[in-house]
């Protein structure tokens, strides 16, 4: 079992463990309420990866983890995930002009 510090590389490190072996690995997610920890957990029965957290704003890393592994679970292991981490999508987006009113 691996604890892992940093977000980026739990994800990274997810992903290369989801798309090595698709068919045995699993996620999950526990919560408890009482700590207010957050735990998830990657695994293939043969490595063992997780991350602890008790900060309110990585419930949203946590949904966008979850975009990610339904991406890889519905399309295939070797599916493009830049459109789902979002990474893209910045620079696709065209700048708003103003909050007045139409014209």
């Amino acid at each position: 079992m691996v604890y892992i510090t940093s977000w980026d590389e739990f994800v990274d490190r997810s992903v290369q463990l989801f798309r090595a072996d698709p068919e045995s690995t699993r996620y999950a997610i526990k919560y408890r309420h009482c700590d207010g920890k957050l735990v998830l957990k990657v695994t293939d029965n043969r490595e063992c990866l997780k991350f602890k957290t008790d900060q309110a704003q990585d419930a949203k890393k946590m949904e966008k983890l979850n975009n990610i592994f339904f991406t890889l679970m519905s399309r295939g292991p070797e599916a493009d995930i830049s459109e789902v981490t979002g990474k893209e999508q910045t620079e696709a987006q065209p700048a708003k002009k103003g909050r007045g009113r139409k014209q």
